[in-house]
């Protein structure tokens, strides 16, 4: 039962980046440059599979969705997080901060799901080659991105419900810049411990559960290319999985430190800051990290943008 004097929450106020009035001209301008390089530089990536056929493998296909996802998880966050910079106007309606909630989490798991998806194929094409074009067919290929997708918002909704059928009587201050669980979860009424405990067990498990299958894809890959007598050869198997690795360090870096680190009354302008680094510097990085550790896709960036047949020169 609420009591009397408590009015349920219909609104919240974003309070996001108001704690550094000083600061907020710099974070805008530099938080808008990094999405609209994360925008290009995933449309790049995308276009440049799409027009160069010899991109039309597996490897690519997954690389094209991950960049979908990026680039639907950051208009989720980072749009918004633009006009509350430049705006005096920070509430967000009690639905709009459920949708977010849902579809940062559902393109978020999705992302974590793709790269787990990508160390398998990776692990196939290195370990059982001549069996590649039987196990990574098309229609299989459809099947992984697709159920990649479901797990993203199976994931979003049970999270989003979790949080969302609590009570929210006040106050309705959200010391984030977005949607997030940790200061909704300080916001609502009564004891909240148990579903604190049970979003954050179901998330860390999925998520660890992704990340230790990708150490065990490569730890396969590893010793199978230890095996290969060739110094070219054994350099050639790994170069195809570098950007892959370094995406998955980067991702999975970044997100320990904003989940697993410990949380302390505060720290509440220390996580605002953090939470940059996952929702706008990981997006960011990506697409720089496959567009350079990876030779083929760079070499065809250069044909696709580069060649006499494109009259426009970048």
């Amino acid at each position: 039962m609420l009591k009397p004097n408590h009015t349920v929450v219909t609104e919240f106020i974003l309070i996001g980046f108001s704690t550094f009035p000083h600061l907020q001209v710099m974070f805008f301008v530099i938080l808008l440059l990094m999405y609209l390089f994360t925008l290009l530089g995933n449309l790049l990536i995308m276009l440049t599979i799409r027009s160069e056929r010899s991109l039309h493998t597996p490897m690519y296909f997954f690389l094209c969705a991950l960049s979908i996802s990026e680039i639907f998880y950051t208009f989720v966050i980072i749009p918004r997080m633009l006009i509350d910079l430049v705006s005096s106007h920070h509430t967000i309606s009690f639905l709009g901060c459920a949708n977010q909630m849902f579809f940062s989490f559902t393109f978020g798991f999705t992302h974590s799901f793709l790269l787990t998806v990508m160390g398998y194929d990776r692990y196939v094409a290195i370990c059982h080659p001549l069996r590649y074009n039987v196990l990574m067919n098309p229609q299989g290929c459809a099947w992984l991105v697709v159920s990649s997708w479901l797990g993203g918002m199976v994931m979003g909704l049970m999270v989003t419900l979790s949080i969302f059928h609590l009570t929210f009587c006040g106050p309705n201050k959200i010391h984030h810049f977005f949607c997030h669980v940790p200061p909704l979860l300080k916001l609502a009424c009564g004891d909240t411990s148990v579903v604190a405990m049970g979003v954050g067990m179901v998330c860390i498990t999925v998520l660890l559960g992704c990340f230790l299958f990708i150490l065990l894809s490569y730890a396969f890959i590893v010793a199978t290319i230890l095996r290969i007598p060739s110094a070219e050869g054994r350099h050639k198997a790994f170069s195809t999985c570098a950007s892959h690795l370094t995406v998955v360090v980067v991702h999975y870096g970044f997100a320990s430190v904003i989940y697993l680190k410990p949380k302390a009354p505060e720290s509440l302008e220390g996580d605002t800051l953090m939470g940059i680094t996952y929702t706008a510097l990981t997006p960011f990085l990506s697409p720089i990290i496959f567009s350079l550790r990876n030779k083929e896709l760079k070499n065809a960036l250069k044909k696709v943008f580069f060649s006499s047949q494109y009259p426009l020169r970048l």
